[in-house]
């Protein structure tokens, strides 16, 4: 019977029938055990000490490093993550750009990002760009999984995997609060509780938190005679969960686990930089044309979780989840030097980055400064998206007499998309900066369509152990079906394309002992085009990694991991540039190859010398030789002239923002009721744009483009101190960048940006 319905209802159906037949009464299986559960196939990582049981390079950072530093900004936590490379857009972290050994860093988009194991972006397959990012201040603990061991993630597998750890439930009635106050007006309040309470018929948990941060920003607007607010240029971001968990008392060990956030934020940030010698003479000002830039975004999460063991080496979880993500984001798109009379587009306009790479004398460079007249063209880029699916993991441990194998095998059902509604409105400026004028465009005018994916992924991962040795063979497919609606014209336009991809792995571990391991791999990974692209015969992104490396832990204070690395991407995907307006499109760029080494070492002679105080250190290097196999070609796939960054990119040059070298160290002392930490980051500048040139013109088209060039070199110190009043509260004073370093951390979206001043702030936090 069973059979019979699941012909017609799909994949979905079955596995709705496993949940239900191997929770239904009689099942065989092991007496359960009187304890709780934890959710582990959500982890891709799972502790700092499984790390090394991994066929490839991964690293794991918990609540500690998070909080130590007072810490709410990825970009920050992250630096201390070997291959891993960052670019700072807003100063916050808001919108991260990370890439992983060379992949593309635009809007994160070449990573698979997850929180407890399951996809956050906002549409993953439609549009992956990270709009939204998971909050790192409210987060437990941080995954980062490169290499061989990722063939169970996806979609986007040529970089790797970021994993977000929410707060658990405790075991035990705990709660948490942090409370921090700091420069710019700056607050925020970190808090939770938790229960889990035993009955005859089982155990219930239970988990209430919130997080909350605002602040006026480090910015300053140009004044003009119709503006006063010039120092609003921060955020406020609102971020309550919850969670309930229900252990009951079955002959069967399983767990039941509900997961319901939201997260509300507004930002007065803009997508407009400034001109090279605006940026020297004062990097944290914005010009009088950007007081009305603003975005607006709502995102709920859900998720139900259930996981059950009907045999003691077998453990079942299935994952259904749903997430909405809005943004409104209001943003200065172009200018032009003439007065609108309508809501169409003015004559003489130009895109931002053009008018930035003006010289001081000409006009559109004025208009943007509110020097002179002309017309400010704004966009409201008002996008919602969906995100839900069904997932299940199958985990199966058997031991023979020779091998032992660990199985995983996994499915998923996902549906995404992205509904585009756009509109633009024209605003007049006079000679003295004023706006006289405003004609609005109607909506839906600049952009109304729909994109959607269907997406089934299965993978198949054995992990096969005989003595020291491990070898881990797996298989990702995924199979896709995309679908753009058009509504902008007459009749509403309809296409549909779909698409296959594999990607198999092979990792080898050899434990020569309980302290010293090597490990290596080879993966095929893949990063799906959007759907649009897809109907546009635009190719998936195809890398093909290798990896050999090493660890080392005395368990007595020391551990170190190595690793090199060397990976073939073919197709990469480059989109536009963020921002861009026009003529730009997403291409295939053609053939990268990115190749290097990775070292992570931690040590405390403290702990390996049994001395009366901590001194916890830390060192983590990356050098990186990224470069473009083939010249990128001038035009995308409809003729036009290519926009994006990889303009002009020539065979043997390196890729725009990703250094050559890093380095990140940190150092600290705990005695008695003290600790103080000192926390140490450096990268050198990196080029802009493929065509490694310091030149701010795009080679394709000959025009002035500020989004060319080079980005600065920065050094950044951060320093702590706390003092613990009793065992449960304690007083912390931090400096972020104590140095107070300017430099020009972006050319993206359009023109020089920086990275954040210096920061100090106070927090208290107590446990109870």
């Amino acid at each position: 019977m069973i059979k019979d319905v699941c012909k017609s209802r799909g994949h979905l159906c079955w596995l709705a029938a496993t949940l239900v037949a191997l929770t239904a009464p009689g099942f065989t299986a092991e007496n359960a055990e009187d304890r709780p559960l934890e959710l582990d196939p959500l982890r891709v990582v799972g502790t700092r000490d499984q790390v090394e049981q991994l066929p490839g390079s991964a690293s794991f950072l918990d609540q500690e490093d998070i909080r130590i530093q007072g810490y709410d900004n990825v970009d920050q936590l992250i630096r201390r993550v070997p291959g891993a490379y960052f670019r700072t857009e807003d100063g916050y972290g808001l919108f991260p750009n990370i890439s992983l050994r060379g992949v593309g860093s635009m809007r994160t988009s070449k990573l698979t990002v997850m929180e407890d194991g399951i996809l956050s972006a906002p549409a993953p397959y439609s549009n992956p760009s990270a709009y939204y990012s998971p909050t790192t201040g409210r987060m437990s603990g941080f995954e980062v999984l490169k290499g061989s061991s990722q063939v169970r993630y996806g979609p986007h597998t040529t970089g790797g995997v970021l994993n977000y750890l929410s707060t658990p439930i405790p075991q035990t009635s705990q709660g948490y609060v942090r409370t921090l106050y700091g420069e710019n007006n700056e607050a925020r309040v970190h808090a939770h509780y938790g229960t889990t309470q035993a009955y005859e018929w089982g155990n219930v948990g239970i988990l209430a938190e919130n997080f909350y941060r605002t602040t006026e920003g480090f910015k300053t607007i140009d004044g003009a005679p119709d503006f006063e607010h010039r120092d609003r240029t921060g955020f406020t971001k609102v971020e309550p969960m919850v969670k309930l968990a229900f252990e009951p008392d079955t002959t069967q060990r399983q767990r039941v686990e509900l997961k319901l956030g939201y997260t509300d934020m507004n930002a007065d940030e803009t997508y407009l930089g400034l001109t090279d010698s605006d940026f020297r003479a004062n990097p944290y000002r914005r010009y009088s044309s950007t007081r009305f830039d603003h975005i607006d975004t709502q995102h709920v999460r859900s998720s139900l979780s259930h996981m059950i063991e009907p045999a003691p080496d077998l453990r079942i979880t299935t994952t259904g989840y749903f997430n909405r993500f809005e943004r409104a984001w209001y943003k200065l798109h172009n200018v032009s030097t003439d007065r609108a009379d309508d809501a169409d587009q003015a004559d003489n306009t130009m895109n931002l980055s053009q008018a930035l790479a003006e010289s001081d004398e000409d006009e559109h460079l004025g208009v943007l400064r509110g020097q002179r007249e002309g017309t400010l063209r704004y966009r409201n880029n008002a996008r919602d998206y969906d995100s839900y699916g069904v997932q299940q993991t199958h985990n199966l441990e058997f031991f023979g007499p020779t091998l032992d194998h660990n199985i995983e095998l996994g499915f998923r059902l996902h549906h995404d998309f992205e509904n585009r509604f756009q509109e633009e409105t024209n605003y007049l400026q006079n000679d003295e900066g004023a706006i006289d004028g405003r004609f609005r465009q109607e909506p839906g005018a600049q952009d109304n369509r729909r994109s959607e994916t269907d997406a089934f992924a299965v993978y198949l991962q054995d992990r096969i152990t005989f003595g020291p040795w491990s070898v881990t063979p797996g298989l990702r497919y995924e199979h896709l079906r995309f679908k753009v609606t058009d509504r902008r014209g007459a009749q509403t336009e309809r296409e549909r394309s779909h698409l296959d991809v594999y990607a198999p792995g092979l990792g080898i571990t050899y434990h020569y002992d309980d302290q010293l391991s090597f490990f290596g791999g080879v993966h095929r990974g893949f990063s799906t085009p959007s759907p649009g692209d897809a109907i546009a015969d635009l190719r998936e992104e195809r890398s093909t990694g290798y990896e050999l490396g090493s660890r080392f832990d005395t368990r007595t204070g020391f551990q170190t991991e190595a690793t090199l690395f060397w990976t073939d991407f073919s197709n990469l995907i480059v989109p536009d540039n963020i921002g861009g307006a026009g003529t730009g499109e997403t291409e295939n760029a053609g053939d990268v190859r990115s190749a290097g080494l990775e070292l992570s070492v931690g040590y405390d002679p403290g702990i390996a010398n049994d001395w009366a105080f901590r001194n916890p250190s830390f060192l983590s290097f990356t050098y990186t030789d990224a470069r473009i196999r083939s010249d990128v070609s001038a035009d995308g796939a409809s003729g036009g002239a290519v926009e994006s960054i990889f303009a002009g990119g020539e065979k043997g040059n390196r890729l725009p923002y990703v250094p050559e070298y890093q380095i990140s160290a940190g150092t600290g002392l705990e005695i008695e009721r003290w600790g103080a930490y000192l926390d140490a980051f450096y990268v050198p500048s990196t080029f802009a744009s493929a065509n490694n040139s310091s030149e701010q013109v795009n080679p394709n088209t000959g025009d002035p483009d500020a989004r060319f060039g080079e980005s600065d070199g920065y050094f950044l110190l951060d320093a702590s101190i706390h003092y613990r009043l009793t065992e449960a509260a304690k007083v912390t004073a931090g400096v972020q960048n104590l140095l107070n370093e300017k430099y020009m951390a972006s050319r993206l979206p359009h023109g020089p940006r920086p990275g954040h001043p210096r920061f100090a702030g106070v927090s208290l936090e107590v446990n109870f």
